[in-house]
């Protein structure tokens, strides 16, 4: 019989400490330049002791950092708010208009005592008018000799500057900016903010973002120069001729900007885009190009382009240009920076004057050099994500896409680079043209993703099980440019909705994502057609509105993800309307005796029979399955019961509660076969319906048998599904109590597997399962829909970290016990604070460290058989709520704090 104890890491103190931390407005730190009115706070409460909530608690918003210290809280006074609530508490004082700079601060009452009031913070309104914009963008709408666009969609770089007075003592200035595509800001020479690749995309003809930044610093008393270099992007797309007419464009770059400075007598001026700027496009980046690269020419570097006194009298006046159509907004989703900087690994010299330089990972961002040279030398630069045989570089898997930098030397002393408008995925670079043996301390890589935090950490036993988590890391942070991106490195690049099902959920758990994804479903809401049609990319760089469930529906289920991570109703309540319509539409013209008719993809990407069977074949063919549309249109109309209860709608929650047992009826009565298994029996076939609720209640055995029977038997205990199967597969088959046959495909290394594509090589996660093998055509090694459920599953099953409820206001603490794991380590920062599962077990000894953030409960699943064997070594067994004896598992609710439970047994 085991004796289960439980320690306490830390005694309780006589005194109570509590103190709030990490305080956001609309989930970011310190915002500049929101266009949200009433702006929400979120807050973590830290503390030592335990079982911890906050009962009330009071938020002072001011106008002055003077006020806020005082306790003036002019703009606003919640007062002692009666309430547990701590996140997205919505400002409730008087309106707040255009560059408005609030400073606030917040303390709590708990159960343990009241906190101190909390460091000082602050955010500031944007421009929230048209008219607090200058008249006019500026650009040149045109191409220029040296740019060749009808061909090969090269553009130059556009730089604008100007010059302007300050002769005030300056209290504050900010600037607000839309730079399309792509922009970098300067002040005095210095460039403003760590931002890269700014603004986020979008579909400018709905849309477009501005970004704001404090650049009181930057300003000097007297003369000033202002500049800016304009990149392509998006705005003026990778390929502008290419057949068939789907890639869409929208011009030359432009921008709109506005420097608003506040001086100490009280007195402004401001700094617009105005036709007094001068500009050029014969500067040094001779084209930039998110497919192919970027290229500089150092001899016509401009040194002081962006300072005073430089001479532009040779440069053109900045000319007036069309707006794009899309509605000015602020972006409330962090920008792009460099997040890591790698150390090359090694350099082999090729034939010629060529070498392949092997970062070691396959990174997504660009290169920096170091290099000296005669002037008009030039330096190229290749990338690819892999090698041939034979050390060359492995090109076929880009298409057409170049991947090149070419940069052009002034020569003299050592010279240091790196692109400005161009990324890509890239683990290997050929370089050529030096005249010397480069060394690895010649390179840096440096990787760019969104500017998010890393929330999750998570460690096991198993090397196979760690190497996975870190190559799903780097290809989930790799694929965030301010879309959810398919992949980095070929001349695609976007965001298609399906990729992102269930793996944006999984996601969540390693990265702080909502404002992300947030800002994604306002692309695709953007990108529905009146008729309500969704596309399957948005925004809809690409015109694919192909009709069906798994890729559009993918909204609904990045809308329930954000709902149930984050507690964001406003998710549920922004996207309703769109989702709602969307449901109709397609049941208006595809459902036939509630049966959906219309699928596009089937279980895209499904795995070959064997290795061989796939040895350069094209995964690009389409399969449709009216099963999958139909299990899918089923699950959506649960998902709008949810979201109906969530916001109130009972007549809508009523109306999906029919149409979802009238499709399920019918879903069984048509695919639902005597043997206990749906359709052709394929895996993916009966793990959606039993997974989404649709199987009769005593044929549930049954379909599990099937499902069981073909994992260990027919695929010897492999995997063999595609795109749509296996963001459902790992939670199925834990689910229906076979936890172990899911860690047996996670730890899989033969085909097909995640652990194959290791095996060969991959530190990120290949599109296709026989990526090594397939045609090079669709093969990227850098992507990460068939991630499905499995970072899920590592969490919320090997892990036991998972939310009851919205949020993780209630906990479920429930590891799974897998006989080859003896240790798991993982962590996740939650809304509420940091949770934490830490267990190791010996044949003798089961030790787990629970970390419970205040303002939360949790349900703990302690291994037992009894609760007469649980016992505590330092307090008495009442101090847990005992709820009741499951599975083999003594259930306690618990408050917050720290916990080691020790199971010893005899």
């Amino acid at each position: 019989m085991a004796i289960i104890s439980i320690w306490f890491l830390s005694f309780s103190k006589v005194v109570a400490q509590v103190n709030v931390q990490n305080t956001t407005c609309e989930m970011l730190t310190n915002p500049l330049g929101i266009d949200v009115q009433k702006p929400r706070l979120a807050w973590h409460i830290i503390s030592k002791e335990r079982n911890v909530m906050q009962t009330a608690y009071q938020v002072l918003f001011s106008s002055s950092l003077e006020k806020l210290n005082a306790n003036n809280g002019d703009f606003w006074d919640s007062g002692k708010v009666n309430s547990a609530e701590s996140i997205h508490v919505a400002y409730g004082g008087k309106a707040l208009g255009s560059r408005v700079k609030v400073y606030w601060k917040v303390k709590v009452w708990t159960t343990a005592g009241q906190s101190d009031w909390s460091g000082n913070n602050y955010f500031s309104m944007g421009l929230l008018y048209y008219k607090d914009w200058p008249k006019g963008w500026i650009g040149f709408d045109r191409a220029f000799p040296w740019d060749n666009i009808k061909t090969d969609s090269r553009l130059s770089a556009r730089y604008f500057r100007k010059e302007f007075q300050s002769s005030k003592t300056v209290k504050s200035a900010t600037a607000s900016i839309i730079g399309l595509g792509l922009y970098e800001l300067f002040i005095n020479g210095k460039k403003v903010g760590e931002d890269v690749l700014s603004p986020s995309p979008t579909d400018y003809t709905k849309n477009v973002k501005y970004n704001t930044y404090d650049v009181t610093s930057y300003i000097q008393n007297g003369k000033n120069a202002v500049g800016t270099i304009l990149g392509n992007g998006r705005f003026f797309a990778m390929r502008q001729n290419e057949k068939p007419y789907k890639i869409k464009t929208f011009g030359y770059p432009k921008m709109l900007m506005n420097i608003n400075i506040v001086y100490t007598d009280g007195t402004t001026a401001n700094i617009d885009t105005d036709d007094s700027w001068k500009g050029t496009a014969d500067g040094p980046i001779r084209t930039n190009n998110e497919y192919d690269g970027e290229e500089y020419d150092a001899t016509k570097d401009m040194l002081g382009w962006n300072k005073i006194g430089f001479d532009d009298r040779h440069w053109a006046k900045a000319e007036f240009v069309q707006e794009p159509t899309g509605v000015i907004e602020a972006q409330m989703n962090e920008n792009m920076r460099v997040m890591n900087t790698l150390k090359p690994i090694s350099i082999t010299k090729l034939s010629g004057s060529r070498y392949i330089l092997d970062m070691g990972q396959n990174m997504v961002g660009w290169l920096q050099i170091k290099v000296k040279g005669l002037k008009g030398k030039q330096i190229k630069m290749r990338f690819a994500e892999s090698l041939q045989e034979n050390g060359e570089l492995f090109t076929a898997n880009l298409r057409n896409a170049k991947c090149t930098d070419l940069y052009t030397l002034k020569g003299g002393e050592l010279e240091t680079w790196e692109p400005t408008f161009a990324y890509r995925g890239f683990r290997y670079i050929e370089l050529t043209g030096y005249t010397y043996q480069p060394s690895v301390n010649d390179f840096v890589g440096k990787m760019i993703y969104d500017n998010i935090k890393t929330v999750g950490t998570f460690e096991t036993s198993d090397a196979l099980t760690n190497q996975l988590f870190k190559n799903a890391w780097w290809g989930i942070a790799g694929n965030y440019k301010g879309i959810p991106i398919d992949c980095p490195q070929r001349n695609e690049r976007m965001p298609w909705l399906g990729d992102r099902g269930a793996v944006a959920y999984g996601e969540s758990f390693l990265f702080d994502n909502g404002r992300f994804y947030a800002k994604w479903l306002q692309d695709i809401r953007n990108s529905q057609k009146e008729d309500g049609a969704i596309p399957d990319v948005a925004p809809a760089f690409w015109r694919y509105y192909s009709d069906n469930m798994t890729w559009p529906g993918t909204m609904l289920l990045v809308t329930e993800m954000l709902y149930k991570q984050t507690g964001d109703v406003s998710a549920v309540r922004d996207n309703y309307p769109a989702m709602k319509k969307w449901l109709a539409y397609m049941q208006d013209r595809y459902m036939k005796d509630y049966i959906l008719t219309k699928d596009s993809y089937g279980d895209w990407c499904m795995p070959p029979i064997t290795i061989e069977f796939g040895r350069g074949k094209s995964a690009d063919k389409k399969y449709p399955s009216e099963l999958i549309s139909t299990a899918y249109y089923y699950h959506f109309t649960q998902l709008m019961i949810q979201f109906g209860q969530t916001i109130g709608n009972e007549e809508d929650v009523k109306n999906y509660q029919v149409l979802g047992d009238k499709i399920k009826d019918a879903f069984n009565q048509k695919y639902y076969n005597h043997k206990g298994h749906y359709a052709s029996n394929a895996l993916t076939d009966n793990i959606i319906p039993l997974y989404f609720g649709m199987v009769p209640k005593d044929k549930v055995e049954d379909v599990f048998k099937n499902i069981t029977y073909t994992v260990e038997v027919t695929n010897k205990g492999h995997l063999s599904n595609g795109l749509v199967g296996i963001q459902w597969l790992m939670r199925c088959l834990n689910d229906y109590g076979r936890p172990d046959l899911a860690y047996t495909i996670a730890t899989q290394k033969t085909y097909p597997s995640w652990g194959y594509m290791v095996d060969n090589g991959a530190t990120t996660i290949w599109e296709l399962w026989n990526g090594s093998t397939a045609d090079p055509k669709m093969n990227s090694q850098n992507h990460v829909m068939m991630l499905g459920d499995l970072l899920i599953w590592y969490y919320e099953n090997l892990a036991g970290i998972k939310s009851e409820n919205a949020a993780f206001k209630k906990i479920i603490m429930k590891p799974e016990m897998i006989n080859d794991l003896s240790s798991i380590n993982a962590s996740y920062n939650s809304v509420y604070g940091t949770i934490k599962s830490n267990y190791t077990k010996t044949t003798k000894q089961f030790n787990w460290n629970v970390t419970v953030p205040p303002n939360t409960t949790a349900l703990v699943y302690v291994p037992a058989t009894s609760k007469n064997e649980v016992s505590e070594k330092l307090k008495s067994i009442k101090d847990l709520k005992f709820i009741k004896m499951e599975n083999n598992r003594a259930i306690y609710e618990v408050g917050s704090g720290d916990y080691s439970f020790v199971v010893e047994k005899r």
